[in-house]
């Protein structure tokens, strides 16, 4: 018997949440029903997708190997409803864009304002992960991101380099002093990450000597990091336009360190005759690269 997709709904939920409970919360339903839609889900394929415990309930091989089915139905159904939310050519409808948590928490918010003004009826959904969404599979409509896209459907255009460069609150400086070299940075409080991610492999074959130990900070948040550099915990890497729109915040060595982040923005090719779309992705290209090409005004030492 082919699943249901209210089924298949309650699955993800389920696996997501850890518990029936907390899935039926999610999805506005009763426990009974969504405990009855895995039930139904079970006996329709013939295997055991859960196992229950004291700590909730624990996906089975057999769920593992059906979440990607089922998540790529779910981007689907998302996609539909999305479509089907304005006609392309009118400037209404929901419009969902991905963007990696720094772009999504400091600059796309300001980037947008102007566009809810400009045209009040398009709605976004912003999802703000340092994951990249499949645009093929359509967990989004649009993209900011950190490297060149690589699928050939996809509709791209780079933006240009976002500069990195260490950065200090002035408070941090006055307390502690200003490093005169990079070999001078070890004697003082650096923020960076606890676990080596894409990103800061990317930093090492740059040739940046990074390891755990070498800072007094640690977070793999990169959100976390810049609110650390602000609060004067330390110095840190943030983006160069970022840090300028904050006077406290100086830029040590900037001939010494200085790193391009690459910065695109995506969309499916098929998106590009809806007129909502299009609009925003003109939006942010414009948008991005008035911010990349921004003139630095902060302070350097």
């Amino acid at each position: 018997m082919t699943p249901s997709w209210d089924h298949l709904r309650s699955f993800l939920a389920v696996l997501r949440e850890g518990s029936l409970s907390a899935a039926a919360r999610g999805l506005r339903l009763t426990q009974p029903t969504v405990g009855r839609h895995i039930d139904e889900l079970e006996s329709a394929l013939g295997v055991v997708l859960f196992t229950r415990s004291q700590l909730g309930l624990a996906p089975t091989e057999a769920a593992l190997e059906l979440r990607p089915h089922a998540e790529t139905m779910a981007a689907a159904a998302e996609a539909l409803a999305r479509t089907a939310s304005g006609e392309a050519a009118e400037a209404r409808g929901a419009v969902r864009i991905a963007a990696s948590e720094v772009v999504g928490v400091e600059i796309l918010p300001r980037l947008l304002e102007p566009f809810q003004r400009l045209y009040p009826q398009i709605a976004i959904e912003l999802v703000v992960s340092n994951r990249n969404e499949d645009l093929l599979r359509r967990e989004a409509d649009i993209a900011v991101r950190m490297v060149a896209p690589t699928q050939a459907a996809l509709l791209a255009r780079r933006i240009g380099a976002i500069e990195l460069g260490l950065h200090a609150h002035r408070r941090y400086l006055d307390r502690r002093g200003t490093p005169a070299t990079l070999d001078a940075l070890a004697g003082h409080a650096l923020i960076g990450f606890d676990r080596e991610t894409t990103a800061v492999r990317a930093l090492q074959k740059l040739g940046l000597p990074l390891t755990r130990e070498m800072f007094a900070i640690r977070t793999d948040s990169d959100t976390t990091q810049f609110s650390a550099i602000r609060a004067g915990l330390g110095i840190g890497v943030c983006q160069a336009p970022l840090a300028a729109r904050d006077p406290d915040l100086v830029r040590l060595l900037p001939d010494a360190f200085a790193y391009p982040l690459e910065c695109w923005v995506a969309m499916h090719e098929d998106l590009k005759t809806v007129r909502r779309m299009r609009l925003a992705f003109d939006h942010l290209v414009a948008g991005l690269d008035a911010y990349v090409r921004a003139r630095e005004t902060t302070p350097s030492k």
